[in-house]
Formats: structure tokens, C-alpha cells, sequence
């Protein structure tokens, strides 16, 4: 695949998480993106000459913002909440209908973007499975496939170790990754297939935006070999 000529215009959905926050600096770093717009409902607290940001504390209402969402080569999702304590209709309307309408302002507007969406291992793309949240991200995944971008990619990564200063929201999450950080990178050594890093996630996209995957589905991996 032909690489694109032009510095690459990033849009990121998610940049406080986890995820987004290894996203956010990958981008900065990359001398190939020459401007990153975070859209979510509170500040992300970072400055940078190529970063802008939008505070939207109802996402459901981002048709609002009109022209400013065009002229995006990529899109990068990495929104999501835990599915703990919610019913099947609460957590699909904040993961599917909330995603999807996200998309669908984005592909009318911007039908040469590349959507990345992070999902998770386990995701269920028969829709069919006992596991509630695993049904609905795979409701979301086959949604965004079908879509009219460029391309549509669904990431799904496993375990993940957090690097440079990345902190998750959680903080059940953080107390656990505190706990395992000494021996994380032995996890990582012993079962490759299930462990990645918020630097190589965030590579991984960068570089399926630019030069497009093999596969529109990857496990941790597809990711790690990227």
C-alpha cells in the first residue's frame, strides 16, 4: 500500500484512558502527524503545539460540532467503561449507540479516514455468547465494519502494561498494575500472546493508519508483531 504524501491529521476518542493517554503521546512524538483533536468530556491536561482539544460532556451531541470534525485522516476510539453493575441496555447505549454515533458523524464527513476501535480480547463477533459485555463489543466491531470509511480496524488487546508515566483511570486497575509491574515484563516474555505495552498498541495504530493491515480484526498478537 501506497503511504500518504501529507502529514497525517489524527482525531482521538478517549485520550484520558489508559490507552488513549499511550495514543495521545505516540501521536506527539510522531513526526508524521502533524495535528492531533481529543474530543471528550473533561481535559486531558496536555499541552502541545500540534494538540488541540474539544470538552463535550454529552458525546451523544458530537453532530453539534458541525465542519469542525472534517479533514481527519484517522480516527483512534479508545472510549470504554466497565460493564460491572450495568444491565445489557445500559452498557450497549454507552458502547454501541455511543460509538456509533460517533462514527456515523465522522464517515459522512471524512469518507478517507481510517476508524481504529479498541475493543478487547474476548470480544464476541457471533453477538450470540453467554458473556454480556464480549456480545455488545461485538455488536459494536460488526457495526463499524460495515461502515463506509477507508478502511475500519478493531483492535483487541489482552493484557497491557502501562509505560511512560501512563496511569489508568481505575483505580482498582492501578492498584493491580502497581502490584504486577515488577514482573510484568517477565509476563511479557512468557506469554507474548496475551501481553502488550501502551507503546506498542499505540504504534501498532499509528502504522495500520498509514500503510493499512491484513487483517481488519487483531488480537495482542497481530498487535505486538506490528
Amino acid at each position: 500500500m501506497v503511504l500518504p504524501t501529507h502529514a497525517m491529521k489524527v482525531m482521538l476518542f478517549g485520550a484520558s484512558g489508559m490507552v488513549g493517554q499511550g495514543v495521545l503521546r505516540e501521536c506527539l512524538l510522531d513526526d508524521g502527524v502533524d495535528k492531533v483533536l481529543a474530543i471528550g468530556r473533561r481535559p486531558s491536561g496536555c499541552t502541545h503545539s500540534k494538540f488541540s482539544e474539544i470538552v463535550l460532556a454529552d458525546l451523544t451531541r458530537i453532530e453539534a460540532l458541525g465542519s469542525v470534525l472534517e479533514g481527519y485522516d484517522a480516527c483512534f476510539d479508545s472510549l470504554g467503561i466497565s460493564s460491572a453493575g450495568l444491565t445489557e441496555a445500559d452498557y450497549a447505549q454507552q458502547t454501541y449507540d455511543l460509538t456509533l454515533t460517533i462514527a456515523k458523524a465522522l464517515v459522512s464527513r471524512n469518507p478517507a479516514m481510517t476508524f481504529i476501535y479498541v475493543s478487547g480480547a474476548g470480544t464476541d463477533s457471533s453477538e450470540l455468547g453467554r458473556v454480556m459485555w464480549a456480545r455488545v463489543k461485538g455488536r459494536t466491531e460488526n457495526a463499524l465494519l460495515v461502515l463506509p470509511f477507508k478502511a475500519a480496524y478493531m483492535f483487541r488487546p489482552a493484557a497491557i502494561q502501562p509505560l511512560h508515566g501512563v496511569r489508568s483511570k481505575t483505580p482498582a486497575y492501578r492498584v493491580l498494575y502497581s502490584l504486577l509491574a515488577p514482573i510484568m515484563p517477565l509476563l511479557k516474555r512468557t506469554w507474548p500472546q496475551y501481553v502488550t505495552t501502551t507503546e506498542q498498541i499505540a504504534r501498532a495504530m499509528l502504522k495500520v493508519a498509514r500503510e493499512g493491515s491484513p487483517k481488519r480484526v487483531l488480537e495482542t498478537p497481530d498487535i505486538n508483531a506490528l
